[in-house]
């Protein structure tokens, strides 16, 4: 309000009548990467709520010495099953009075419904980042990280990895490495890193496209993708968990994997819209039911750091 004259009136507030505006200030989402570092090879299998998809493996077949003369040994093939349920959902259900939506000149429930999406995203974005990188294999993660070599420093409770500007790229190439000794397929690999590591990507070298693999400057936007490092498609997110480690430091468990690692399915995603029956408005409701799991723990790594 601008102030009046010393002596004078001040009609701002009394007389000038308020005035809304019809412009919403812009909200900030945190980005989801779910979508892109998780396949849905199998949610066209799942049909209703609670249902689960059960998945055959293939056995790893015996090579043996063959000897002249010598009984040839018969080998009965097998392999467990993965069993995938779907057990996770959220929903929202809010309502916008009738008298709200007439007298504003703005789109309430559109607006109000999309910021619910978003924030469905981010819910599941977050409980997945808290979830998956405990399923990663034994012999990816750990201070002796590596199936062949043991040689290779993920982080551990209360010794979690320092990160600074000069050691980022080593350690990323440390976590490719222990994808290839599990023979980790090389294309479709992906690192997810929380902003503070992006930001020592973006302060070295690395910002030089000819180091991105893929021609296209490291100082991109949009979709939490970074760019392109050796084999790995770098994304960033602000949705891990910070883990308040024993060692005095805060901590983000890192993940590193190849596509197949992890599978995702929405088996329900439903929105509409009803009458209230208790007062005058429109009740909006959306459900999600959905579900992720670990079918290749030797394609994750948890890579467990702090920011030096």
């Amino acid at each position: 309000m601008i102030q009046a004259a010393s002596g004078t009136p001040q009609y701002s507030g009394v007389f000038v009548p308020e005035i809304w505006s019809g412009t919403l200030l812009v909200k900030f989402y945190a980005t989801t990467t779910i979508s892109a570092i998780t396949n849905t090879d199998y949610e066209g299998d799942i049909k209703d709520v609670g249902d689960k998809v059960i998945i055959r493996t293939t056995p790893s077949i015996t090579m043996r010495p063959y000897v002249k003369n010598q009984p040839l040994q018969i080998e009965r093939p097998e392999a467990p099953n993965i069993t995938f349920p779907v057990e996770q959902a959220t929903y929202f259900n809010f309502i916008c009075d009738d008298i709200d939506a007439y007298q504003s000149d703005i789109a309430l429930m559109d607006d109000w419904s999309g910021d619910a999406a978003e924030q469905m995203k981010i819910y599941k974005d977050t409980a997945f980042f808290a979830d998956v990188y405990s399923d990663a294999h034994a012999s990816n993660k750990g201070a002796t990280a590596g199936a062949k070599t043991s040689g290779y420093n993920m982080g551990a409770a209360g010794a979690p990895v320092e990160i600074d500007q000069t050691n980022v790229l080593s350690h990323m190439i440390n976590c490719d490495t222990v994808l290839y000794e599990q023979d980790a397929p090389e294309t479709g690999r992906y690192f997810v890193m929380p902003p503070w590591m992006a930001g020592f990507i973006k302060q070295s070298d690395l910002k030089d496209a000819s180091l991105s693999g893929d021609g296209t400057s490291m100082m991109r936007h949009g979709n939490g993708r970074l760019g392109q490092i050796g084999n790995f498609t770098l994304y960033i997110s602000n949705l891990f968990t910070a883990v308040a480690d024993g060692g005095g430091e805060t901590a983000w468990h890192c993940l590193a994997g190849q596509i197949k690692a992890i599978t995702f399915a929405a088996q329900l995603n439903k929105l509409g819209t009803l009458t209230s029956e208790q007062t005058f408005g429109t009740i909006v409701r959306g459900l999600d039911v959905y579900d992720w799991k670990v079918l290749k723990p030797e394609a994750l790594v948890d890579f467990y750091c702090y920011k030096g």
